[in-house]
């Protein structure tokens, strides 16, 4: 039998940095881990255990965008001092200096043969250097306000870019002019990037949504509006199938694109994530943020082919016939989100593990930090104790029947080892099954259930914060009419 899919759980906590994490990437050997961070160091994190991470400085700012050529030799590190850095991810820390760009860097970027670097400055251009020569090439101008990121198609021929002025633009290597342009963004893109197959994009922004286009047709493919602040990155795994992002609201969210909804919400940041990537392989995934902490996870769900992730969800989301699914896909009708004008998709919060990490560091031949304690899931609405208590009665009640799921399985494959020996009738290996999908549709239940009432939570969180504005500005009005009528009787 089935069960549901893997979550995805926290593997390990580092903690280095002294201020804002900004951007992580793997090495493609998926041995290491870089990150940026506003206390202007380039950190290299080992990831095997005890493994000692190394700090590189010689940026004067903060380090806005860090990553590993596909080769692995070398790590290109973007600063808002106006430079590039290439280094070379070893103890030396010997780094070479790019300078071009007459305000901060924002985004640095490889492309796949590892020759070229694309990069987007507040000086609102995009610059393509040759990693080989170590020189400039030429410029890439159009946007009319700070560019926040670039992005190399996968056979270099295109490069994306967006910024502050709403817009996400698509440009020719070859004659280097923009070749597209989408204005859909009602506030700041913050972050684009291509597919694995280089066939659609991908941006996100500041007015907290996520979108995917075909560039062949120039189609808005899927529109995602689920997060509560500014979506700040984003990170395709390597299948193509899944989308993870990162936002000011302290979740990470992932999403199904075959299905086109979203599967995870996951909690742990204690601030802003400002920066989400996919390891090579897509086995982990690492999350920073205003927490100054950053987070390896254990991905779990790529476990499953694609057509196996299908294949369980329509399971689990028909194992009730008394549930009303209304449109031809299965899915719960659940409570609407207020003010969403874009296609409901329903989060489903996963609890996060706890783990130690003794990651001591060093800079120049200097260890530090001893272990830390992980952070756990973050409490969702304090003034909501009542739902609160109602979700974990919910939850606790979905784990035991798990439980009792797992030991039905364990007893209908003993049953049908004794049949075969002779021991236990058909008959009762059959009720057992009947039960053991009985349990199915009651975990569902509970599960559409625990969606339903984490959703009302958030309206009434949205009342209770509509409530307070409203509150204060009576009484703002009420003592602006007492001081007008003060005034009056003094004169």
């Amino acid at each position: 039998m089935s069960s549901a899919l893997p979550d995805p759980a926290l593997e390990q906590h580092y903690k280095g940095h002294k201020d804002v994490i900004l951007s992580t990437d793997f090495n493609p050997n998926n041995r290491q881990l870089a990150t940026g961070s506003a206390d202007t160091f380039l950190m290299v994190w080992n990831l095997k255990p005890k493994a000692r991470a190394y700090r590189f400085v010689g940026h004067n700012d903060a380090v806005s965008s860090v990553q590993f050529s596909p080769s692995g030799n070398l790590v290109a590190s973007a600063s808002l001092d106006r430079t590039i850095r290439l280094w070379t991810p070893s103890i030396k820390g010997e780094s070479t200096v790019f300078r071009a760009h007459t305000a901060a860097v924002r985004s640095v970027n490889f492309s796949k043969d590892g020759q070229r670097l694309v990069t987007a400055s507040d000086d609102k251009s995009v610059k393509v250097w040759s990693v080989y020569s170590r020189r400039f090439l030429y410029s890439l101008i159009g946007h009319t306000n700070w560019v926040r990121c670039a992005r190399f198609s996968p056979d270099a021929r295109l490069i994306i870019s967006c910024g502050d002025d709403k817009s996400v633009r698509i440009w020719d290597t070859l004659n280097k002019q923009c070749v597209n342009k989408f204005m859909d963004n009602r506030d700041s893109a913050t972050f684009v990037d291509f597919n694995i197959n280089g066939t659609c994009i991908a941006s996100s922004g500041a007015d907290k949504t996520l979108k995917i286009w075909d560039i062949r047709t120039n189609k808005l493919l899927q529109h995602y509006q689920v997060h509560r602040a500014s979506v700040n990155c984003f990170s395709f795994h390597p299948s193509d199938n899944y989308l993870i992002s990162a936002s000011s609201d302290k979740t990470l969210k992932i999403f199904d694109l075959l299905e086109g909804r979203l599967i995870y919400t996951l909690h742990g940041h204690k601030g802003p994530v400002y920066t989400v990537t996919f390891s090579r392989n897509g086995e982990y995934f690492a999350s920073g943020g205003g927490d100054t902490q950053v987070f390896l996870w254990k991905s779990n769900f790529d476990t499953f082919s694609s057509k196996d992730i299908v294949q369980a969800q329509s399971r689990r989301e028909n194992a009730n016939p008394s549930l009303n699914f209304p449109e031809s896909r299965p899915r719960p009708a659940l409570i609407p989100l207020p003010k969403s004008s874009s296609t409901e998709i329903n989060p489903s919060i996963r609890m996060l593990g706890n783990q130690n990490l003794d990651s001591p560091s060093r800079g120049i031949g200097q260890s530090l930090f001893s272990k830390e304690r992980v952070l756990g899931e973050e409490g969702s609405v304090p003034a909501c104790s009542e739902w609160q208590r109602g979700v974990q009665v919910l939850r606790s009640s979905r784990e035991r029947l798990r439980e009792d799921e797992e030991e039905c399985d364990r007893s209908t494959e003993s049953s049908s080892q004794e049949e075969r020996s002779g021991g236990i009738p058909t008959s009762l290996v059959s009720t057992m099954e009947t039960i053991v999908k009985q349990l199915e549709v009651l975990t569902q239940t509970i599960s559409v259930l625990e969606q339903r009432l984490t959703l009302t939570e958030d309206q009434l969180m949205e009342c209770l914060e509509n409530q307070a504005k409203i509150v204060l500005q009576v009484r703002q009005a009420d003592e602006k009419e007492g001081g007008t009528g003060s005034s009056s009787s003094s004169q």
